[in-house]
């Protein structure tokens, strides 16, 4: 029998062991982690039902580990959960491989355009903001957030834009957060640390924390108003026109009776929310942090030497090249990025490794998070979770379709990844048109439902959008309090406003 002071050592052992597992994640955090490890192994083991089981549970668990990315970041926990997932047989590593190859398109554009805003970012500050204080209307100030975020989705890719708009409100929160914390731009800072916040300019933090969040929102829902209305504006959409053999003209025009009502009602939503200041909006800009913005950019336009001016100017050429590469596809918009990292790095002297390695900070730990999602979609792909909505959907009357194959793709595209749901619907809907059970006329309005419907009602939830994701996982999101549940609730109206307007519209087709 083991002694008390046996057992010492052990127990030791066992708290160091909890102690660094996730880090300083809640201790209930781990708990929950390692109990959905635990119970997995058993539900697969249920008589007939046990791997469709489990395959839900999993969804779940890892929806679970995204609603407390604040808590931790989701790659490790969420990891572990695809690990375990292949170690029991509930996908291989071959279908995981297969996941990322068709998804390498978007793998290359974390890797590599998000890292080409990285040098970008002088040009991007400098237009911001002139916009930000240039503008002193909040409502007005949102709208151009969100329809600059609209139409530059519809060329460039969401992705893109949302790390645009990150980097800029990186950028503002930086500078205040260093003044407030009474630090010159020489210091080191930590902008997470806000014990060294003055006692007077804490309540500013704070209402400039609610003015970003809801500019972040605004701009990431223009995201998803312009990625819905062209074939490179979401990866889905590019899927979708190469079923359906649509052209970049011939995709916009299809879309437009959907995606132009609900660009308008979006921008009327963004309006009334400012106006009304309900679901966390209409927080303004403190005057104190107004004249800290206006006196550093004041500050920078007189220190900038002719070496920054000329980058700057650079930048904007570069940018000129950006867009001209992605309207007209000359590559995969990650090779692209890779491009504008190597002329720009090269035109303005940025040589060494030391300066070109933070570009990747950002992206790359979203890149790895994004390798898990695929293996939870490999996992729903081999359990043919997502089957039998698709067989309900197929077998009502041709009139229905539409408006159901909306709705069904809405709301799996709000808990799965929209890629993926787009993926396996107009697959079989392509399948039934070759198959002669639907005519040309009833595919193309099925395609429409299935892009729209893959757009629109995914923006619900942060696991809906890849551009959401990367911005509830980004640095920024701890820095102005946007977790999970604001960003759900913050979406909300957004949601049922465009998800409606989106349906009708479709009826009318």
């Amino acid at each position: 029998m083991h002694s008390r002071r046996d057992l010492t050592p052990m127990k030791a052992f066992f708290d160091r062991t909890l102690n660094s597992f996730l880090g300083h994640s809640p201790l209930w955090y781990k708990w929950t982690i390692l109990l959905f490890l635990a119970i997995n192994p058993v539900l697969i083991q249920l008589p007939e039902i046990g791997h469709t089981v489990a395959g839900w549970a999993l969804i779940g668990e890892f929806i679970f580990t995204l609603a407390m990315a604040l808590k931790c970041y989701p790659l490790q926990p969420g990891g572990l959960l695809a690990v375990e997932a292949v170690a029991i047989g509930m996908t291989s590593p071959e279908r995981v491989y297969d996941e990322i190859l068709h998804n390498f398109p978007v793998i290359l554009l974390l890797m590599f355009m998000v890292a080409a805003i990285y040098f970008l970012k002088d040009l991007l500050l400098f237009c911001f903001t002139r916009l930000l204080l240039g503008v002193r209307s909040k409502a007005l100030l949102s709208l151009l957030f969100c329809l600059s975020g609209a139409v530059l989705s519809a060329f460039l890719d969401a992705l893109t834009v949302t790390a645009v708009i990150i980097t800029v409100s990186s950028g503002f929160y930086a500078i205040y957060h260093r003044v407030a914390s009474g630090k010159s731009s020489h210091h080191e800072h930590n902008h997470l640390d806000d014990t060294k916040v003055a006692q007077n300019e804490r309540a500013n933090l704070e209402q400039f924390r609610a003015f970003l969040r809801s500019l972040m929102m605004h701009g990431a829902v223009g995201t998803a108003l312009g990625g819905v209305c062209t074939l490179v504006g979401e990866p889905q959409n590019l899927l979708i026109a190469h079923a359906a053999d649509w052209s970049f003209a011939e995709f916009l025009l299809r879309v437009s009776p959907v995606s132009m009502p609900v660009l308008a009602v979006g921008l009327a939503t963004c309006y009334l929310l400012e106006r009304t200041h309900k679901f966390g909006y209409g927080e303004t800009m403190p005057p104190r942090i107004r004249e800290v913005l206006s006196a550093y950019d004041i500050d920078q336009n007189a220190a900038r030497t002719p070496r920054q001016w000329h980058a700057i100017w650079v930048q904007g050429l570069m940018g000129i090249v950006l867009i001209l590469g992605l309207v007209f596809h000359v590559a995969e918009v990650g090779l692209i990025g890779l491009m504008v990292i190597v002329l720009v790095t090269s035109a303005t002297g940025i040589t060494e490794e030391s300066r070109i390695g933070p570009a990747f900070e950002e992206s790359l730990p979203f890149t790895a998070l994004l390798i898990v999602f695929f293996a939870v979609v490999a996992v729903i792909h081999d359990q043919h979770l997502f089957e039998p909505f698709i067989d309900y959907v197929l077998a009502m009357d041709p009139t229905l379709q539409p408006r159901m194959l909306y709705v069904a793709n809405g709301l799996l595209s709000a808990i799965s990844d929209n890629v993926f749901v787009a993926t396996i619907y107009i697959g079989e809907v392509k399948r039934a048109l070759l198959a002669g059970e639907i005519s040309r006329e009833l595919f193309d309005t099925l395609a429409v439902a299935i892009n729209t419907g893959t757009n629109i009602p995914s923006v619900a939830t942060p696991n809906g959008q890849a551009a959401f994701l990367f911005l509830l996982t980004s640095a920024l999101a701890p820095l102005i309090r946007l977790s999970y549940g604001r960003m759900v609730w913050m979406a909300l109206p957004y949601t049922l406003t465009m998800s409606v307007t989106g349906f009708i519209a479709l009826s009318a087709l």
